[in-house]
């Protein structure tokens, strides 16, 4: 008998995947809200974090993308990895010379980790959910 795998990321996870994005984002921006930094520096670190999450989700599709046989191109490829690191790199620098405490530091650092996380999760589960619906239809014979 022949077991079917199914593509379908199951609720807990999807759920988990939004939290983690969410608290991530959240957090960060409420923290740059309360902050008492000028206004070039918020938007400083909310352009390194706009700027992370993008490039988070870019990397996710482009590697799966090849690893289901989707031509990417290597600039983009190589973009998305270049962006990904440039923007650690931008947040590290910031707030190694910010005028912050290092528990503040430290809050910066790992509620933009967790929203990059959730925005790489919660793009796997959306291809997911899609590659199910497509597979579920294909049995059918709907397509």
């Amino acid at each position: 008998m022949e077991q079917k795998t199914s593509l379908q990321p199951s609720a807990a996870f999807m759920a988990a995947s939004w939290v983690a994005l969410l608290a991530g984002i959240v957090a960060f921006i409420i923290g740059l809200w309360n902050a008492e930094m000028q206004l070039n520096e918020k938007g400083y670190y909310f352009t390194v974090l706009m700027f992370g999450l993008f490039s988070a989700v870019s990397v996710q599709k482009a590697v799966r993308d090849q690893l289901e046989g989707i031509p990417v191109t290597p600039i983009y490829y190589g973009l998305s990895w270049f962006c990904v690191i440039l923007c650690l790199v931008l947040l590290t620098v910031g707030l190694w010379h910010a005028e912050l405490s290092k528990s503040e530091k430290g809050f910066y650092a790992m509620s933009y980790v967790l929203g990059i996380f959730g925005a790489i999760a919660v793009q796997k589960n959306t291809r997911d959910m899609k590659a199910a619906e497509t597979a579920a239809r294909r049995d059918k014979g709907v397509e």
